[in-house]
């Protein structure tokens, strides 16, 4: 039974990954000061960050309205059940928009089956999640069971986040200058996790850039176990290098069945800044 996948910007999806997927991507949008984008379709990621690099204000991104999912639904055929993955509602109002297109298509053709589902968790996650739905696609099940198993596996995804720099924090009010001026002054690197509601909760401070990698590559024991089954997620802002640098200590560490690397998209670079990192995998 054909299945169509869909995900909104938030995602980042590995070129090796998306290679194999059959997938369509809502894109969001960005704003630098009177210009608007539409991500990875008139920006694309190289030009993101040249434009980072020459403003000193952070862009302001917006979700995909409730017409582009709209529009993006209506180009599926209505025999086919659609699964679409949303950016975390804790983060984003994407997935309130894409369950109102959901809507108002079903008002037009109410025989048409489509899933919106919160993931709770961005960027790498997502990708994990919809690595995972290939997976058993091809193992043939139907649009009910893969609905049902990304309901369980979204409430064992791990996503965890390493800052280099908090200059995008402060210069985007996630962050009080004064507070934020002083964690650059000690060095403060803070180590955060996706929340269960699927918001993004601090776990630690850690000063110096050296202890707080050693320790976004220690926690990954103290969530998840048996990793020789499971694959890992990562993205990196700007910072390719240390990306795999990193991975490489993660994977010497863990033996993790396989590892997909990509750049983080506009949305999550957007705060964290260059050299951020995140990855996801399963809990169990």
């Amino acid at each position: 039974m054909r299945i169509q996948l869909m995900t909104d910007g938030g995602s980042d999806i590995p070129k090796r990954l998306n290679e194999t997927l059959d997938i369509r991507v809502v894109p969001l949008y960005l704003r630098f000061r009177d210009e608007e984008y539409k991500a990875g379709v008139t920006m694309n990621l190289e030009a993101f960050y040249q434009k980072m690099a020459e403003t000193d204000e952070l862009p302001q991104s917006s979700a995909p309205s409730p017409n582009d999912f709209y529009e993006a639904y209506k180009q599926i055929s209505p025999d086919t059940p659609i699964i679409m993955l949303s950016i975390s509602k804790g983060l984003s109002i994407t997935y309130e928009n894409a369950v109102l297109a959901k809507n108002m298509l079903l008002e037009e053709e109410p025989d048409r089956q489509i899933e919106v589902i919160n993931s709770k968790t961005a960027s790498c996650g997502l990708s994990l999640l919809l690595h995972e739905a290939k997976t058993k696609i091809d193992e043939n099940y139907t649009s009910e069971q893969l609905v049902n198993h990304l309901y369980e596996r979204i409430e064992q995804t791990n996503t965890l986040f390493v800052l280099k720099t908090l200059d995008n924090l402060i210069l985007g009010g996630r962050l009080d200058r004064v507070k934020g001026t002083i964690a650059k002054t000690l060095n403060i690197k803070p180590l955060m996790r996706g929340s269960d509601e699927g918001t993004i909760e601090v776990t630690e401070k850690v000063r110096g850039d050296k202890k707080s990698i050693r320790r976004f590559v220690e926690q990954i024991d103290e969530y998840t176990k048996n990793v020789e089954d499971k694959i890992i997620t990562m993205t990196h802002c700007n910072a390719e290098d240390r990306a795999r640098k990193v991975l490489a200590d993660i994977q010497e560490r863990y033996p993790f069945k396989d590892a997909y690397l990509t750049d983080m998209g506009p949305l999550i670079a957007t705060y964290a800044g260059e050299g951020g990192l995140v990855i996801s995998f399963f809990k169990n």
